[in-house]
């Protein structure tokens, strides 16, 4: 199965964008071949700033320009876009809904080896909380072109997580998918599976693995963790009677948070989240990573048995 970091295919389609639309320009903070921004930079230096590691500056420069009309791409790693640089974020970007585009690199435990200073495991949460900032994770390269195309025409601030490593491609190049909305992958009517990200792919691994026994999970991709899809969680929770959210990233104020509060205020039912557990991670391999702090298939497959076990 080919596999592609979604970074790297956030740089390829930026590149891509930039011969079509010359209000494109890109800033970044001296990391440009681990964002993919390299690409960029090759074919519209012109439209390419480099300001060094000084994320703060960053943004600050990204709210200018997004007042003369440009649509910008801001890129960094997650950890400094969202905490080094947070005041910025959201003082001159989302206070004044400047169109600027946060695209962070090493989402969640796919900083692996990088360690904890370099793992983004808070970033989606800590932007949640931030008024008008739409975010977005995206599970495979062909869903990240297409939403760097929708980004770029979306009006607003946007957060889109990246993995560092690299991930299995889910969809093809026929799949419609679109900021708010979530994807179903795969249809099931005893517990609903929700995952965002690098975590999809495991979500859909939980699923045949459960099908084997005789149990049809549904799987929705909520790419989209602000707006969250609240009619498909709503959907779910009525046609199937058990939520289970998968997560790399905090459990606090991420996925599960969001689906919660959709569900506690519309339906109530049985429900189960994985995540890391108000934990830092470790340095380490990606896979090794998961069965420590429990997001790996077989983690995912014992919630989905919790959540409908607990049913009325």
């Amino acid at each position: 199965m080919e596999k592609i970091p979604t970074r790297i295919a956030y740089g390829q389609a930026l590149a891509e964008l930039g011969e079509e639309n010359d209000r494109v320009v890109v800033i970044d903070a001296d990391i440009s071949k681990i964002t993919g921004t390299h690409f960029f930079a090759r074919k519209f230096p012109e439209r390419f700033f480099n300001v060094g590691i000084a994320e703060q500056n960053e943004m600050g420069i990204a709210a200018g320009m997004a007042t003369t009309g440009k649509i910008v791409f801001a890129s960094t790693y997650a950890v400094f876009a969202s905490m080094r640089a947070c005041e910025q974020v959201r003082t001159f970007i989302a206070h004044t809904r400047s169109n600027v585009k946060i695209a962070a690199s090493h989402g969640g435990l796919t900083g692996t080896t990088d360690g904890v200073t370099h793992q983004g495991t808070e970033d989606m949460g800590i932007m949640r909380t931030i008024p008008d900032m739409t975010i977005i994770m995206p599970a495979d390269a062909i869903a990240t072109r297409k939403i760097v195309r929708e980004l770029a025409e979306h009006q607003g601030p946007a957060y889109l997580r990246l993995t560092k490593i690299p991930m299995p491609i889910i969809y093809d190049e026929e799949t419609d998918i679109q900021i708010g909305r979530a994807v179903q992958l795969r249809d099931g009517d005893d517990v609903t599976i929700i995952a965002i990200g690098d975590m999809v792919i495991r979500a859909l691994e939980a699923a045949d693995l459960l099908d084997n026994n005789g149990i049809r999970a549904r799987v929705l991709d909520m790419h989209t963790l602000k707006p969250v899809d609240k009619g498909a969680v709503i959907k779910a929770a009525e046609q199937t009677g058990a939520i289970v959210t998968v997560e790399d990233h905090n459990i606090l104020n991420g996925l599960g948070s969001a689906v919660a509060e959709v569900i506690v205020e519309n339906r109530p039912v049985p429900m189960e989240r994985i995540g890391l557990r108000d934990t830092f991670a470790e340095s380490g391999e990606y896979e090794e990573l998961l069965e420590k702090y429990g997001l790996n298939t077989r983690h995912i497959t014992e919630a989905a048995r919790k959540a409908m076990g607990r049913k009325l």
